[in-house]
Parts: structure tokens; C-alpha cells; sequence
């Protein structure tokens, strides 16, 4: 906590520092073609190197994005690394050191409101017409609030000041499971339809051991330890009550978990009933990313696992891929067998609002990084970028892409590219068929299981409630959340059965002393009906 404060006061102290020097000079909005280039750093990030990625700063893409940016906008681009796995203290290190790169990408509303609150944002609002045409008309309508626009999702009320703008994000499936089929198949058994059914194939999968590695190497559901509530989140929230009303859900949902929502806590219990019982990776806790998790699908002795409804079917990490390399005719297939036990389906799916840009106030040039964003909303860019070169990169089969192994730098870090193409997460051929046609040809696997998993993650499926509010009481205190909230996990997963109720209750009391119940509170003061 002392640590994410220091970071918070120092941020503050630079960026009020760097205010009045920044508000001396209006930025040009362009030099002309004859005149020198505007300069911006841009973020990307970094997803590491494993299944054959490149550096995220320099490859066949950045050079394509460079050299034509600088010919047709007149505006020369840097592109910063930023490690994925820790986007939210790199961005705080960099923004409290005054150096962050003038176009910012996050995930994360609470770290962008943080930033706000100490004043170290660009208002891009007066200029969003003028110099974001492309953009405006690409992101439409907000489907989340009808009758506003897309790109004003982060307008505040009052002042009218927009500090962030989102990606449009084309495909909203969020979370599958994915279990061994082959080994469901050696037992005789269907896949799970419901929650009791997939507890008893993971304890089937540990008594009788139907891929002959030894009974006591059978890990039935593996997860890392950051990312437990995601790694189990369909079956913990399948918990919930799916009555709850949309202020209720709204606001207890504190910094995107859903700790407190009623039920979610027997979610928690369920999962400490398998741990005990050894159907749970013992070691989860100790494993700070997915690598882990990955080695242990890959080398054929876990059974189970949730992730990106699509995770295992990548390139990179190459889960299935290796799995089969390594287990000749092993299959992961994708269920959704979580029901309340009321009966109902409790599942959430992404909103339409992806990654979420902005223009740190230390921007030199921020019309000009503006005006990248808008260029990059171009169809005839964000289609390159989303699927290389023709013949390279992808060939056309019935009018519909499909992607080929890409060699070398054209290897995409990301699927469609979404580090680079910011405005927009997800395949866009203009086409909705063609679009989902195209997303499964670019896997290299059969494409019926991308279909799968698309529409299991789907089913029943539903974004948060969106209430279009200024919020600022999470931001100071939101790693602090973050962090405690994944210790609580771990630790309320992996104790004795009967301990469970005081290692929950006592962290979360904890928990709502550290700000959650601060977080909430302001939320419940500023709810409105959306």
C-alpha cells in the first residue's frame, strides 16, 4: 500500500509539474507536407516471445505503419514496449516518472480515471470532430447506450471533457472451458452438461488416470495464481444470483470483481471443495503468469482449464498445438456446462468497448496523435494490419482470408493485430459472416472448433451494465484492491474446508477497509438508471 502510494503522490507531483509548462504551447495539428514531422511514442505491448513473436517495436508491421504514416500524415511514430502482464504499474512508473508515450492504451478505466484526477490527461473532446472523422464513423452508435455515440462512451456530463476513447471491439465472447475430450472418450463419458457432471469427470479423471501418466500426476483443473478469478471465472460465476438487479450488480461489482455479489462467495467454496479433494492444480498459487498452467496442458497431464474463449486454439501460446505434439490424438474441446443452482446460466461476455486509449497531457504533439488514431480507423488500414499481405500472410478462399503460418516478422503478436490497430479489437471485413468465417480460418486447427467455442461463450452470455458516470474513488486504490483481492483467492481456494468462512469473511472485511467499501459507496451515490 505505501508503495502504490509513493507512486500516486509522485505521479502527482510530476504531472502538476509538467501542466503548466505543456499549457503554454498549443500543439500545431500538423506540419505540411513540406515541413518537418511531428514525432509521437506510441504503447504497445509486449506479450513476450514465446510461439515465435516478435519485438513488439520493430517488425514487418511497425516498418509498414512508419512508412506509411510519415508519407501520408507527415507524422513520425515510436512505438513503446509496455509488458502486458504488468500494463497497470508500468503505465503508473512511467506517468510518475513524466514519460509515458503520448498515445496510452489500457484495459483498465480506473487506472485512466486515477490519471484524470491528478490532471495529467488531454482533453481530446474539442478537437474529436475536427480531427477523428474516420474514427467517429467507424465506431457508430454505442451499443450499450443507445442514441449516443461511440466515440464520446467517456464524456463526462458536466464538462463535456473527453480523456479516453475506446476500441470497438468486434467479437464480445469472453471465457470457455476447455476439457480433455480424449479422456472422456477412453472412460465412456459425454461431455459435462452440467456442473455436477464436470466435477465427477475431473474425479473420474483422477481415479482411473485415462491418459496412463499415474494417478498421482492427474491435475483435473489448472489455473495461475493472479489469475484465479479469471482462470475459474464462468464456473465462479455461474454462482451468482442471476436475479440481481442492475444497480445491485453495478454496484458491488468493485474494480471489475465480483466479490461481493450474493453467491459468488459458495462459488469460491466449490472450488475449495475440488482443491481439497485434489482436483485443483496444488502448486496454482505459486504460479505468477499463465506459462505454467500452459506447460501443464501442453505436456498432457491437466485436464481442464478456462481462459480467452478461444486461448487454447492460438498460435501462441500453441496449446493445442504442442498437446497434440506432445500426446499423439489428446483433444481439447470446449463445454459449458456452469447453471446456477437455480437452474439459470450466469455467464458475462465482454462489452462492446475494448482497450481504451489516451493522450497523457506531456503529449508534445497530441493533435497529431489524434490524428494517427483516426488514420488508423481507416478500413483500407486496420485491414491490412488485421491480416498482412496478401499471399503472404493469408489467401482468399471463397472470397473469405485465410490466414497462412506466417514467416518471420510477419508473425502477428496478437490476434488481427490488436496492439497496433487500437481503435478497433476483432476481425472487420464489413461482412458479419464473412467476418466469423474469416476468424475461424485464421486458427490453425479445424475451424468448426472456433465456431464452438464462439458460440458456447456466447450462450446466455451478457455484458456488465454500463452506467455513464464519472467514478474516482477506485483509482487511488485500485492495485492495492487488485492485489489483496488475488492473495484472498489463493489463500480462501487452498485452505482446509474448515477454515473456509473465516479466511473469506475475514479477507474480505479486509478488502472493504482497504477502499473497496469506499468504491462502493460512491458507486451507490452516483448510480443511475442507464
Amino acid at each position: 500500500m505505501k508503495r502504490r502510494t509513493l507512486s500516486i503522490i509522485l505521479a502527482g507531483l510530476v504531472i502538476m509539474s509538467l501542466l503548466i509548462a505543456c499549457n503554454k504551447a498549443k500543439p500545431t495539428g500538423g506540419a505540411g507536407a513540406g515541413g518537418p514531422p511531428l514525432e509521437i511514442s506510441v504503447e504497445v505491448f509486449n506479450r513476450g516471445t514465446d510461439g515465435g513473436r516478435s519485438d513488439p517495436t520493430k517488425n514487418n508491421y511497425t516498418d509498414w505503419i512508419t512508412e506509411k504514416l510519415l508519407k501520408e500524415e507527415n507524422i513520425k511514430i515510436t512505438f513503446i514496449s509496455v509488458p502486458r502482464s504488468d500494463e497497470t504499474q508500468s503505465l503508473n512508473n512511467m506517468m510518475a516518472a513524466g514519460n509515458p508515450p503520448d498515445i496510452c492504451l489500457t484495459y483498465d478505466l480506473n487506472l485512466i480515471a486515477n490519471f484524470r484526477d491528478l490532471g495529467g490527461l488531454y482533453d481530446m473532446a474539442p478537437n474529436i470532430d475536427k480531427l477523428m472523422p474516420d474514427l467517429d464513423k467507424f465506431m457508430g452508435e454505442d451499443p450499450m447506450l443507445p442514441g449516443r455515440r461511440f466515440v464520446l462512451r467517456s464524456r463526462e456530463a458536466a464538462t463535456g471533457a473527453v480523456y479516453s476513447i475506446p476500441a470497438r471491439r468486434m467479437n464480445t465472447a469472453r471465457i470457455n472451458t476447455f476439457i480433455r475430450k480424449d479422456w472422456l472418450d477412453k472412460l465412456g463419458l459425454p461431455l459435462p452438461q452440467t456442473t455436477d457432471d464436470f466435477y465427477q469427470a475431473l474425479k473420474a479423471f483422477k481415479e482411473k488416470d485415462p491418459g496412463n501418466i499415474g494417478k498421482d500426476r492427474v491435475i483435473g483443473m489448472t489455473s495461475s495464481g493472479k489469475g484465479a478469478r479469471w482462470n475459474f471465472g464462468n464456473l465462479l460465476d455461474s454462482f451468482i444470483d442471476p436475479n440481481l438487479s442492475i444497480k445491485d450488480e453495478w454496484v458491488n461489482t468493485v474494480v471489475e470483481r465480483s466479490y461481493l455479489l450474493p453467491g459468488y462467495k459458495e462459488g469460491v467454496r466449490f472450488l475449495n471443495k475440488m482443491y481439497n479433494e485434489g482436483l485443483i492444480d496444488r502448486d496454482f498459487p505459486l504460479y505468477p503468469n499463465d506459462d505454467e498452467p500452459f506447460a501443464r496442458l501442453k505436456s498432457g497431464v491437466a485436464a481442464s482449464y478456462q481462459h480467452n474463449y478461444d486461448q487454447v486454439f492460438r498460435d501462441s501460446p500453441g496449446v493445442l498445438r504442442d498437446l497434440q505434439s506432445n500426446v499423439p490424438g489428446a483433444e481439447l474441446v470446449v463445454i459449458d456446462p456452469f447453471h446456477h443452482p437455480s437452474g439459470k446460466t450466469v455467464k458475462y461476455a465482454y462489452d462492446a468497448a475494448g482497450v481504451y486509449f489516451f493522450i497523457p497531457k506531456t503529449a508534445k504533439n497530441p493533435e497529431a496523435a489524434m490524428r494517427y488514431i483516426n488514420w488508423l480507423s481507416r478500413f483500407e488500414n486496420t485491414n491490412y494490419l488485421q491480416l498482412g499481405p496478401k499471399d503472404i500472410a493469408y489467401e482468399l478462399v471463397n472470397d473469405v482470408p485465410k490466414v497462412k503460418p506466417a514467416p518471420g516478422l510477419w508473425i502477428q503478436n496478437s490476434p488481427q493485430n490488436i496492439d497496433y490497430t487500437i481503435s478497433i479489437n476483432g476481425l472487420e471485413l464489413g461482412d458479419p459472416a464473412k467476418n466469423m468465417q474469416a476468424l475461424a480460418n485464421s486458427y490453425n486447427c479445424d475451424p468448426q472448433l472456433i465456431f464452438d467455442a464462439y458460440e458456447l461463450s456466447l450462450k446466455n452470455a451478457r455484458p456488465l451494465p454500463v452506467i455513464p458516470v464519472v467514478l474516482s474513488a477506485a483509482g487511488p486504490v485500485q492495485q492495492t484492491l487488485l492485489d489483496q483481492g488475488d492473495v484472498l483467492m489463493a489463500q480462501a481456494i487452498t485452505s482446509p474446508a474448515a477454515q473456509f468462512d473465516k479466511v473469506w469473511d475475514d479477507g474480505i472485511a479486509n478488502w472493504l477497509r482497504s477502499g473497496a467499501e469506499t468504491v462502493r459507496a460512491e458507486r451507490a451515490a452516483k448510480f443511475i438508471e442507464p
